[in-house]
C-alpha cells in the first residue's frame, strides 16, 4: 500500500510563520495542526482520525494473546510473533493457514482487521473485537455472520468480493483513495493520501490553501476576510442564519431560506450514503451524485415508509426529515471534527425546540421513567448493525404505530415495548393526539403498494412524486418505482422531474422513462446528456443506448458521445466488480457491440462464478445472435452452482421455448414461478405458457391463485380477462377488467371496455 502525500510544506500560522516554517515537512492532516490546533485536538481521537491505522501494540484493540474462536467448526486463533499480529484461520481455499493482519480499521463499538494479499487485495476479516466494555457484552471476538455458515466459497467470505476493502471500505476510511484496478492482471495498486479520514476529506486538497498560507505570512482574521483561502469549499451555511424560536408553537424557524446544495449534507453523504463510486475526482461540497450513484428510497434498503432497513447509513434518512426540509445541516447537530453531538442528553434537540414545550411530560408521556426517555428513543429510534453497533435513524419522525398495524412497518413505541401489540400503541397515540396522524412522510401506502403490486400503487406514486412537499430523495424513489406503470396519462410527472434542481429527482424521472417508446425518450431525456451533474449525465447515455441510431437526432450525437464515454468510464473505473462488468456488456449489447458485451459478462463471471444475472444476459446475447443452443448450455452449467436462482430457471424455460420444446419450458418456467412467487412477471409467462399448450383451466388457476400477491398487476389481470373471455365467460372477466380500471383510471380505452362488460352482464 503506497501513501500518496499531497503536502510538501508547512504554511503559515494565523499569528505569523512558525519557526523555520519553510524546513518542515508536515504531510496530510498534519500541516493543519500547525494552524488550527483547536480543530485538530477535536479530531485526534475520534472514528475519522481512527478510521484506519497501521497495526500497532497501540492501535490494536483485540486480544492476541493465542485466544481463540469458532464459528461453524473453524477455529481461528490470533498471537503475536515477532511484534506483528496474525490470525490463523480458513483461507481462500478452505484450509487453515496463517494470515498477518496489516491494518486496523474502527475503533468502537467494534474493531476489524485488514489483511493483505499479493494482488495488492486488502479483506476484512470477518470475526470482529467487540470493544465495549465487558459489562456491556464486550471484550470478546464475535463473527459478523453469527447465524450463517460463510464457507470459503460463499462470496460473504471474508477473503471474496463482498468483503474487499479496496472497493468497498476505502474510500471512506482514508483520505484521498486512488483504486487503480488492472483489470488485465486482476490486481490492486491502491493508493492513499492519508491512511485515515484527514482533513482533505472534507476540505478538499490543501495545497492551494498552502499557497494561499505562503503568499499570506501573518494573516489574521482581523487582518480581511482572506476570501476563501485557497480551500475548495466553503462550509458557511450556517452563517448568517439564526433559528428563531416562536413562543406559541415552541419550534424554531431559520431566518434565511436554506440553498438547494447544501454543501454539508452532501460533503458528509460521501461517506454517510449508500452509494457507489462513478469517478473519483470528488470535489467538497459539490451534489454527491456528480461522483457517486446514491441507493434512493427503494425496497430491501428501507421500510416503506422510508425508516431504515439495510445498513443506508444517514444521508438518505437525513434528506427525508422536515429538519432537513427546514434548513437544518449535520453541523447543527453534531462537531463536524470529532463528531460528537454538540451538546449532551437532549440538548441538541432544545436549540430549537422550546424546553417549555418539549422538555415536558405533557410531551413525551413518559413521566418518572427511569432511566428518562430522551428525544432520540422516539425521533430517531436504533436499528443494530454488524451485530453489537446500533445506529439512530436519522429520518427524525413522529411514531407511527398506526402504520406497524396498517403495513408492518416498524415503531418506536414497540422498539421499547416489545411486549405490547402494534395496536394498543396505536391506540394510546390516539389518545393523546386523536384520530388524525400528522408526520412530514407521508408515502408509506405508495412505496407499501408499490412493492406488494398494491391496485392502488400508480395513482399513490405518482401523487407522491409530483407533491412538492414530498423529500426529494422519496421522489426520486417514487419516480423509479413509476416505471413499470408508465402510462401517456401519467408522464407529465417524468417531465416535469426532468427539471427538478434535485439530481437525484432527475435521476429517478429518468428511470421512470425506462419503460417508455424509443422514439419517446430521445426528445426527453436528450437535454441532461448535456446535465450539470455526471450522474445525471451518466443515467442519461445509459437510458438513451436503448434508442437505435437510426432515431437519434444528428444535433444531439456529440453531447451522446460524450456522456456515454464518462458511462463507459464509470463502469470500468469498478471493472473489479461483476456489477459493472453486466452493466458495461449490457450498454455495449445495446449499442450493438456485441463482442465486446459478450467479453464483458465473461469477465463478469471470471470474477464472480456465481454470479447468476450475467450468465442471464450472457444467454440473451447468444440468442440475439442466433446460438439459442450455446445460450441453454450457458444456463445449465449456471444452474448446476445455483439450483435455486428462480431467474436462471425463467432464462432456461424461454430459451427452451424458442426451441419449440415445451414440456421442458414448463418444467423450467414452473420452478420459477415456485422459487420467486413474488415476480408477478414469472407466474404470468409460465400461466402463458400452460395456456398455449392447451391447459387453460390450470393456467387460470395459476393467475387467480396469484392475485392476492398481486391485486394490482396488469399482466396477470389482462390475462385473466382475456381467459375468461375466451371461455366465453364475459361475467368473470368484468371484476378482472374493474380492477385493472382501479389501477389506471384514466385509460380511456379499459374504461370503454368496462362500460361495454357491464352493458353486457345487465339482464
Amino acid at each position: 500500500m503506497t501513501r500518496a502525500p499531497r503536502f510538501a510544506q508547512a504554511h503559515a500560522a494565523e499569528s505569523g510563520p512558525p519557526a523555520a516554517a519553510t524546513a518542515l515537512t508536515y504531510v496530510g492532516s498534519e500541516i493543519c495542526v500547525v494552524c488550527h490546533e483547536t480543530q485538530a485536538k477535536l479530531w485526534s481521537g475520534s472514528h475519522h482520525q481512527l478510521a484506519m491505522d497501521h497495526a500497532t501494540d497501540k492501535s490494536v484493540l483485540g486480544d492476541f494473546a493465542n485466544a481463540t474462536f469458532e464459528h461453524y467448526g473453524v477455529k481461528s486463533r490470533f498471537y503475536r510473533r515477532d511484534g506483528k499480529f496474525f490470525v490463523e484461520t480458513d483461507g481462500p481455499d478452505g484450509r487453515l493457514a496463517e494470515f498477518e493482519i496489516k491494518y486496523t480499521f474502527g475503533l468502537t463499538p467494534l474493531q476489524q482487521y485488514l489483511i493483505e494479499f499479493p494482488d495488492g487485495r486488502l479483506q476484512a476479516l470477518s470475526i470482529a473485537w467487540d470493544s465495549r466494555p465487558k459489562d456491556k457484552g464486550g471484550q470478546r471476538w464475535f463473527h459478523l455472520y453469527p447465524n450463517e455458515e460463510v464457507g470459503h466459497d460463499d462470496i460473504l467470505h471474508w477473503t471474496k468480493l463482498n468483503q474487499n476493502w479496496n472497493f468497498m471500505c476505502a474510500e471512506c476510511h482514508s483520505t484521498g483513495v486512488r483504486k487503480n484496478y488492472d483489470a488485465a492482471k486482476d490486481s490492486f495498486a491502491t493508493t492513499w493520501a492519508e491512511i485515515s479520514v484527514g482533513c482533505e476529506t472534507c476540505h478538499g486538497q490543501g495545497s492551494a490553501h498552502v499557497a494561499w498560507a505562503h503568499a499570506h505570512p501573518g494573516w489574521l482574521p482581523s487582518n480581511g476576510a482572506g476570501g476563501s483561502k485557497g480551500l475548495t469549499v466553503n462550509f458557511g451555511e450556517r452563517k448568517n442564519a439564526a433559528w428563531m424560536i416562536d413562543p406559541a408553537t415552541g419550534n424554531a424557524t431559520r431566518s434565511a431560506t436554506p440553498a438547494t446544495l447544501r454543501k454539508e449534507v452532501e460533503t458528509c453523504g460521501f461517506c454517510h450514503a449508500r452509494r457507489g463510486t462513478i469517478a473519483e475526482d470528488w470535489v467538497s461540497g459539490q451534489w454527491l451524485s456528480d461522483t457517486h450513484v446514491a441507493s434512493p428510497l427503494s425496497d430491501g434498503l428501507y421500510f416503506a415508509d422510508g425508516q431504515m432497513e439495510d445498513e443506508v447509513y444517514n444521508y438518505g434518512s437525513f434528506k427525508q426529515s422536515k429538519m432537513f426540509a427546514k434548513g437544518v445541516t449535520c453541523s447543527d447537530c453534531h462537531d463536524p471534527h470529532s463528531a460528537k453531538l454538540k451538546l449532551p442528553g437532549d440538548g441538541v434537540c432544545l436549540q430549537c425546540h422550546a424546553a417549555d414545550k418539549y422538555a415536558v411530560a405533557a410531551h413525551s408521556r413518559h413521566e418518572g421513567v427511569s432511566p428518562p426517555v430522551g428525544c432520540p428513543a422516539c425521533h430517531m429510534p436504533t436499528r443494530t448493525y454488524m451485530v453489537v453497533d446500533p445506529r439512530h435513524d436519522h429520518s427524525l419522525r413522529i411514531p407511527r404505530p398506526d402504520l406497524t398495524v396498517a403495513l408492518g412497518t416498524p415503531n418506536a413505541c414497540n422498539a421499547c415495548h416489545a411486549d405490547k401489540t402494534a395496536l394498543w400503541a396505536a391506540d394510546a397515540v390516539q389518545s393523546w393526539h386523536g384520530p388524525t396522524r400528522k408526520g412530514f412522510q407521508h408515502y408509506a401506502q405508495a412505496f407499501h403498494d408499490a412493492w406488494g403490486d398494491g391496485a392502488d400503487a400508480g395513482a399513490l406514486l405518482e401523487a407522491a412524486a409530483s407533491d412538492p412537499e414530498t423529500p426529494g430523495f422519496a421522489r426520486a424513489g417514487a419516480l423509479a418505482e413509476l416505471a413499470p406503470s408508465l402510462r401517456p396519462y401519467n408522464l407529465g410527472v417524468a417531465k416535469s422531474s426532468l427539471a427538478d434542481l434535485d439530481p437525484m429527482v432527475r435521476i429517478g424521472a429518468l428511470d421512470m422513462l425506462g419503460g417508455a417508446e424509443p422514439q419517446q425518450i430521445w426528445p426527453l431525456a436528450a437535454p441532461l446528456l448535456s446535465d450539470p451533474v455526471r450522474g445525471v449525465r451518466i443515467r442519461a447515455a445509459d437510458l438513451l443506448a436503448a434508442v437505435p441510431p437510426a432515431l437519434q437526432p444528428a444535433a444531439d450525437r456529440e453531447a451522446f458521445d460524450r456522456a456515454s464515454q464518462e458511462f463507459v468510464a464509470a463502469q470500468k473505473l469498478n471493472a473489479d466488480r461483476p456489477e459493472a462488468r453486466l452493466t458495461l456488456g449490457s450498454f455495449y449489447a445495446r449499442t450493438g457491440r456485441t463482442a465486446e458485451a459478450e467479453s464483458e459478462y465473461k469477465s463478469a463471471l471470471k470474477l464472480a462464478p456465481q454470479f447468476a444475472p450475467a450468465y442471464v444476459n450472457l444467454a440473451d446475447l447468444y440468442r440475439q445472435t442466433d446460438r439459442d443452443k450455446e445460450g441453454e448450455a450457458v444456463l445449465r452449467t449456471a444452474l448446476a452452482a445455483s439450483p435455486t436462482d428462480a431467474g436462471l430457471h425463467y432464462a432456461l424455460g424461454l430459451a427452451l421455448i424458442r426451441q419449440k420444446r415445451r414440456e421442458d419450458a414448463l418444467f423450467e418456467l414452473r420452478q420459477a414461478a415456485k422459487l420467486a412467487p413474488q415476480s408477478a412477471h414469472y407466474v404470468f409467462v409460465y400461466a402463458m405458457a400452460l395456456d398455449s399448450t392447451g391447459r387453460s383451466e390450470q393456467a387460470q388457476q395459476v393467475l387467480t391463485d396469484s392475485l392476492d400477491a398481486h391485486q394490482g398487476n396488469l399482466e396477470i389481470l389482462g390475462a385473466l380477462v382475456q381467459m375468461s373471455l375466451k371461455s366465453g365467460d364475459r361475467a368473470s372477466a368484468l371484476p378482472y377488467a374493474e380492477r385493472m380500471l382501479r389501477v389506471m383510471p384514466e385509460d380511456q380505452n379499459i374504461r370503454g371496455f368496462v362500460e361495454e362488460l357491464r352493458r353486457a352482464a345487465k339482464p
